[in-house]
């Protein structure tokens, strides 16, 4: 391989992978969901014999929901499958992306096997990278957890990183009020949470604010609901102590969950509260942000330091011995 081919850059979330090429895609080129279905074990023959896959990932798999045992291999941002994520990875590889993993050198947010305090640092160091700040802390918030991390001049410092278990999922099923089941009822549960849920700026005044309009939402069967005020109290669990216990000076917003309406504002009232007198706490909002650790991981992986790393080429699936 010539060393000057394209680097890959794979971003493993728990809600969402996102891959593409580094500096060649402004955003990620696909991102679809972590799930792979397989055939249940009463088909599986029948499946072979006619000719048909056994097993789909990410939209194809949803749409093949009602046939197929689904499951998500990342949680909580622990792989808790590997056997689910190597599936997703050649799906990326081979169908999404159209390449040969061992042609290029390859860049993962998530490194197999790395102690999980490790992914923890990539990841935050990545979305100051795509700020353009080598100092900061990086408030990181997707589907399944959130992370503070301080880092100065691009150094992640491990002791003092903050991790709490909740983040997007958790928003999810306060706004649907429902204990979430299904592949399908999660689905949809995403949907209302996008297009409905929003941060307060002053929580105490909002609900006299929101009962003068009230926000309806159609089921996927046409039954129309009201939402109320889990549209804007279920986000409020994002702001507790342990998450708001933040450095003063650049803090990075990174990750989709941070990409609720009001969310930088109400972060920077939050931080100005607790800031001594005559301080400034900023809030950087990249409108990218969602993408905020594939952008840094295209950023790094162009770099020279990274192409002289050795043990950045991804190997070939037959080489997987264990």
């Amino acid at each position: 391989m010539e060393d000057q081919a394209t680097a890959l850059v794979i971003n493993n979330g728990s809600g969402m992978c996102k891959a593409g090429f580094e500096l060649r895609d402004e955003v990620p080129h696909v991102s679809f969901l972590p799930i792979v279905g397989r055939i249940s074990l009463r088909h599986h023959d029948f499946t072979i014999k006619m000719g048909h896959k056994t097993s789909y990932v990410g939209y194809q798999a949803q749409s093949r929901r009602g046939v197929l045992k689904l499951r998500y291999p990342i949680e909580r941002g622990i792989v808790t499958n590997w056997d689910g994520v190597e599936e997703i990875w050649r799906h990326t590889f081979y169908n999404e992306l159209r390449v040969a993993p061992e042609e290029h050198p390859s860049l993962l947010t998530e490194a197999p096997l790395n102690p999980k305090a490790n992914r923890e640092k990539i990841v935050a160091v990545l979305s100051l990278y795509t700020s353009g700040r080598t100092t900061g802390v990086v408030l990181d918030s997707g589907n399944s957890a959130s992370h503070t991390v301080p880092i100065y001049e691009g150094f992640a410092l491990p002791h003092a990183i903050l991790r709490l278990d909740i983040a997007g999922r958790d928003i999810t099923e306060g706004v649907t009020r429902l204990r979430i089941t299904t592949t399908r009822e999660r689905e949809m549960a995403r949907d209302m949470k996008e297009k409905l849920s929003y941060v307060a700026l002053d929580f105490n005044q909002e609900p006299q604010t929101a009962a003068q309009s009230s926000t309806l939402y159609e089921l996927p069967d046409g039954e129309v609901i009201t939402v109320g005020n889990e549209r804007f109290s279920s986000p409020e669990a994002l702001f507790g102590p342990s998450l708001l216990a933040l450095q003063y000076g650049n803090v990075v917003l990174a990750g989709g969950t941070t990409m609720l309406p009001g969310i930088a504002d109400r972060m920077q009232k939050e931080l100005m509260s607790f800031s001594p007198s005559g301080m400034n706490a900023t809030i950087v909002a990249p409108p990218e942000r969602k993408y905020s650790a594939w952008i840094g991981g295209s950023i790094l992986a162009s770099l020279s330091t990274f192409r002289n790393c050795p043990g950045h080429r991804a190997p070939a699936y037959g080489e997987y011995d264990s």
